[in-house]
């Protein structure tokens, strides 16, 4: 099994001591990306749960930068203590409740050249508790805090009892300064700061000090010299609180001016008196700021949302600069050990490596694209996912008009197809795409275009999208249908042709292509289907791929009825036509109707050929779903299920095909459901066309928009993890509504999980150098434990029998009698007899 398709922003990621490589909460794992390749070099796995915090132990002194050891917590309420150079779990910690976010204080404020041990290792977490103990507490529900800050003892394993900072309607993140010195959160429109005392015990109580705002403050810093922290709000402003805790901390270090302010000088911009010496206010960003960070001398604050732009704030003048857009709405920005090195978290699935202090993008670690968010009236036009079998790649639009292609194998982006919008219907010349079209993010901007299909042809040369041009107060509405073409196994898409309102103005319900011929039909709700052809097919001349364009062929229609999905057959010889309810065959070279073979219940959204069977797989849904399977044979309906089918995916050289059904919504099945599957709202079905009872059923997580795919395996792409077991021919992909998959064996007799074989070079030459026991001593020998035995040759005694008779394994020595009689005999001298 491989699973894939994992988020890499859900938490802050952190950098090793090195700066060599960046861990990447991924789900229930940790994975280790390479800073010189950006590509994942090897993963922790052991949570359960999505894993919310991972935190880098630092280095004492520059000479212990190769130790490599960190600390994660997850949902599952576990914490964790691994060594990531192998990587190997060392510790675990249950406290039993999900932890949305931690900080440990005392390896930041660890001296450098500090050797002592502290007696015990503590840390604040961020927990969502739902026992009952909490809400007696509480009279109404709305007043039932489900969130809290807790202290752990990370020595002993367990909470401390009775120490609780702060409870919370909702888990909120803690954020540290770098000293370690203070941390806190937010709540609304008030901030709390905790300072951590020097010396840590159990029952050490902490001074806490909170700073209040009119607007929901959604972010903080604190300035790494001065006592200084800044905050964002929801509406886009900055506030700047100096001289925080004068009062209430009672210390004299980091302070304004070097002195503490009385209660007589004024306080511009302190609100409810608050405990600090003045609060200053910036405004830049049109919507809630996301990334506040202070430069490593405290300079300069640096502040990001959802512009995809940063802005750098000179923090003694207020004076500001911009650097270049993103891209993307930025969400977390983490420091690195390197000063010259740093990465930004954005909203698209991807982590950018920035050269400092100029921002420049060295590296990006490319995640799948989220999903896209349709308008609701186009929710149900087409697929926004398209397999490519061969080379396990997908295609997914994405929210920024592009497409996106992704390896299923390797777990990363290939290259992004980005929307043309050209005007001249006539201009065919393509249009050469690098490898990632990136368009910048606009807070401010209307959905325009809707891109709500996409379709590949069956070796993946060939692309179609359809997009449509939403109108403006009734006016303006487009629809646009476009083939692509790629040369190379690089999925480097040029646009080859531009069809404008093709179906008239109605929107179009299927794409598929011809599996032999460069040809390919499309059918729409208005009533007509089109069979359109490369020109290259029709001239049969040897014309380069760039300057072919695509023209119709045929028309066709049944009795003016909405055609709702369309397929070809294996050989490309039937084309198979829904009209709402009913299915027809046609010859799609001589566009003449050849049968009709039977009516559903409800419209018809799927069609699909198995394999290179007689039979024809069709979904549909209404107020009575249906999956049938029908027969070409009998032009018949063979069997049926009523069941409301998201996706179907069929073999391309076997009779069998996988469907992925939805549960029943009636209150009976969801309660069975809900105790049987443990939340699981879909199941994949796993048919023989000639049997109506499943071969195989897994149940399936995030069902509803879901895809399936049957993938061709080749065997230098993966390895099976059972000694003896061959690589699979072929595996099934599931792509849940979230983009996240599994790939599994779906006839093999359990499922093993299957490890991607790591692609040579990925990894600097710096990566490869030792840790550990072998960066001291070295490698260890190997030894083979399966080596032939040598045969037992004959041989003349030695001379000297001491010599040899000891040469065996220590658990087979000799008799004592042989020994004796040996070493006697050695000990005798010897003479030769000379005859006279």
């Amino acid at each position: 099994m491989i699973r894939g398709g994992r988020s890499y922003v859900s938490s802050p990621p952190a950098f090793s001591n090195d700066a060599k490589r960046l861990l990447v909460c991924t789900a229930n794992t940790v994975s280790i990306f390479s800073t010189s390749t950006a590509l994942q070099i090897s993963s922790m796995e052991g949570h359960t749960a999505p894993v919310t915090t991972v935190i880098v132990v630092p280095a004492s002194s520059p000479a212990n930068n190769i130790l490599c050891y960190c600390w994660t917590a997850s949902l599952d309420g576990t914490i964790r203590y691994w060594d990531f150079s192998v990587p190997e779990l060392l510790k675990t910690i249950n406290i039993k409740i999900p932890i949305y976010s931690m900080v440990i204080p005392s390896l930041l404020g660890l001296p450098a050249d500090s050797n002592e041990k502290q007696p015990n290792l503590f840390a604040y977490v961020s927990l969502k508790d739902t026992r009952e103990t909490i809400s007696k507490k509480h009279k109404s529900k709305s007043e039932i805090p489900i969130g809290q800050i807790c202290k752990c003892n990370l020595t002993e394993s367990r909470l401390v009892g009775g120490v609780t900072l702060a409870e919370t309607k909702v888990s909120e993140p803690i954020t540290i300064s770098s000293s370690g010195k203070y941390l806190g959160i937010t709540k609304h429109q008030r901030l709390s700061i905790w300072k951590v005392p020097d010396t840590e015990t159990e029952r050490v109580v902490l001074r806490k000090i909170t700073l209040h705002h009119t607007k929901r403050m959604t972010v903080h810093a604190f300035h790494p010299i001065q006592r200084i922290v800044a905050a964002g709000d929801s509406t886009g402003r900055i506030l700047i609180w100096r001289g925080f805790g004068d009062k209430t901390f009672a210390s004299g270090e980091g302070l304004v001016g070097g002195k503490i302010m009385s209660n007589d000088e004024d306080k511009p911009g302190v609100r409810d008196n608050d405990d600090v010496d003045s609060c200053t206010t910036w405004h830049w960003h049109s919507s809630e700021v996301n990334v506040l960070f202070f430069s490593s001398d405290g300079a300069y604050l640096y502040s990001g949302g959802k512009e995809g732009v940063l802005v750098v704030w000179q923090l003694n003048t207020g004076r500001k600069k911009f650097l270049p857009r993103i891209g993307s709405p930025l969400l977390y920005y983490t420091v690195s050990p390197d000063p010259s090195l740093s990465s930004i978290s954005c909203a698209d699935n991807q982590i950018h490596l920035l050269k400092m202090p100029s921002l420049e993008i060295l590296k990006s670690i490319s995640g799948i694209k989220f999903s896209c968010s349709l308008l609701e009236e186009y929710e149900g036009f087409g697929s926004g996912v398209a397999f490519d079998n061969s080379s396990a790649l997908v295609a997914l639009r994405t929210d920024k008009y592009c497409v996106q292609f992704y390896s299923l194998f390797d777990d990363r982006g290939i290259s992004e197809v980005k929307r043309e919008c050209r005007l001249s219907e006539r201009a065919r010349s393509p249009l050469l795409l690098v490898q990632v079209c990136e368009r910048n993010h606009q807070p401010g901007d209307d959905v325009t275009v809707v891109v709500t299909l996409v379709a590949l042809s069956q070796d993946g040369s060939m692309m179609s999208t359809v997009e449509v041009k939403l109108a403006e107060e009734g006016i303006g509405g487009l629809v646009c249908l476009k083939f692509w073409a790629s040369e190379s196994q690089n999925k480097k898409f040029t646009l080859s042709t531009i069809i404008y309102e093709p179906h008239r103005d109605a929107c179009i319900s299927a794409v598929a292509f011809h599996p032999t011929r460069r040809a390919a039909v499309s059918s729409s709700y208005g009533g007509d289907f089109k069979v359109w052809v490369c020109n290259d097919e029709l001239e049969q001349k040897d014309v380069m791929l760039q300057s072919s364009g695509w023209t119709c062929h045929a028309v066709g229609s049944y009795k003016k009825k909405a055609i709702t999905a369309a397929a070809f057959s294996a050989d490309g010889s039937t084309l198979a036509i829904a009209a709402e309810t009913v299915i027809t065959l046609w010859d799609p070279d001589k566009n003449v109707l050849v049968a009709v073979i039977g009516e559903s219940l409800t419209p018809i959204v799927m069609l699909s050929f198995v394999g290179n069977s007689e039979y024809l797989v069709a979904a549909s849904w209404g107020s009575k779903p249906q999956l049938s399977v029908w027969t070409m044979s009998k032009l018949s309906v063979y069997w049926s299920y009523m069941l409301r089918v998201e996706a179907v995916a069929c073999a391309a050289d076997l009779s069998s095909f996988a469907a992925l059904a939805l549960f029943p919504k009636s209150s009976k099945c969801q309660e069975s459901i809900g105790t049987t599957f443990q939340g699981r709202d879909g199941v994949i079905l796993l048919f023989n066309a000639t049997d109506p009872v499943p071969v195989s059923t897994w149940s399936a997580r995030k069902a509803k928009g879901g895809a399936l795919s049957f993938l061709q395996v080749g065997h230098s792409s993966i390895e099976e993890n059972i000694s003896g077991g061959k690589p699979p021919q072929t595996l099934l992909a599931y792509m849940n509504s979230d983009h996240e998959y599994v790939l599994f064996d779906p006839y093999g007799e359990e499922i093993h999980e299957l490890n991607v074989i790591p692609q040579k070079d990925l990894v600097d030459p710096e990566e490869r150098r030792q840790f550990g026991y072998a960066s001291i001593y070295g490698e260890l020998p190997e030894f083979d434990l399966k080596r032939d035995q040598m045969s037992w040759v004959p041989s003349v005694p030695s001379e000297k029998p001491w010599e040899t008779i000891f040469s065996g394994s220590s658990h087979n020595l000799p008799p004592l009698t042989k020994l004796c009689s040996a070493f006697l005999e050695s000990l005798l001298e010897k003479r030769t007899a000379v005859v006279e």
